[in-house]
């Protein structure tokens, strides 16, 4: 059963039990996926499903933190709910040894030396890493290990 489907069926899913804020986050996120369907006139494959999850894990985690700092308690925490719905669509997270190990090896087979390689280096990290891990952390990270 492909990504899509899958999301169909939870929302059919959360309709029977009338579970309405899980209904409201998935709609969203289906709303998302037409969108780009119609938008670039074509049937998106799980790893584009998985960009758009990608894409929406990180409005909601921009937003969160700004409705915390505002103060708004009430709604961050629906930001909150909506990532972990998000949340369970993605594949299992990599650790941070597991992380490291890939910058090493992206930062070895690019050889780049000075944080002026470092799209070299993304580049041949983001495959890797689409969904699994947070893309702006990692770019931190090997901006620090180049720089040193």
């Amino acid at each position: 059963m492909s990504l899509k489907q899958q999301i169909n069926e939870d929302m059919k899913t959360a309709m029977r039990a009338k579970d309405s804020a899980r209904l409201a986050a998935i709609r969203l996120l289906l709303a998302a996926i037409k969108q780009r369907e119609v938008d670039e006139r074509i049937e998106l494959t799980d790893a584009d499903v998985m960009a758009v999850i990608d894409k929406m894990m990180k409005q909601r985690r921009d937003s969160f933190s700004q409705f915390e700092a505002a103060g708004r308690i009430d709604l961050a925490d629906i930001e909150k709910f909506e990532m972990s719905v998000l949340l369970g669509y993605m594949p299992q997270q990599l650790s941070q040894p597991e992380i490291d190990t890939i910058v090493e090896e992206a930062v070895s087979a690019s050889g780049a030396t000075s944080a002026q390689d470092m799209g070299k280096v993304m580049a041949i990290i983001k495959p890797k890493l689409a969904g699994r891990a947070d893309v702006g952390k990692v770019s931190a990270q090997v901006k620090a290990r180049l720089s040193s």
